[in-house]
């Protein structure tokens, strides 16, 4: 038998190439990176309305709960990215399933 590539995984029903990062953790690399843009632009306007006289305490309360929900959704796209880490990681044999 012939050493595998480092990318390949040598297997009883035929081997395939491994792409890393999977498109699980891609999708949820992805998700995470719109999030962080997201939360960015949210942040810019809080503080150019907390910077202004009128102050729209109202709107800055809106806008900081929506950062806070993104944030939430942030966390479930983490846990979803280590578990498809996880899940290639034991597809390439370097984790033993649980």
């Amino acid at each position: 038998m012939t050493d595998a590539p480092e990318n390949e995984v040598s297997c009883g029903r035929g081997c395939h190439k491994v792409e890393v990062p999977t498109e699980d953790e891609l999708q949820a690399l992805n998700a995470m990176r719109d999030i962080k843009e997201r939360v960015r632009d949210l942040k810019k306007k809080i503080y150019r309305l907390a910077a202004s006289t009128s102050g729209k305490n109202d709107e800055i309360a809106r806008l900081e709960s929506e950062v806070e929900r993104l944030k939430k959704e942030w966390q479930e796209w983490e846990e979803k990215r280590k578990e498809a880490a996880r899940m290639r990681m034991i597809h390439l044999g370097h984790e033993n399933p649980d």
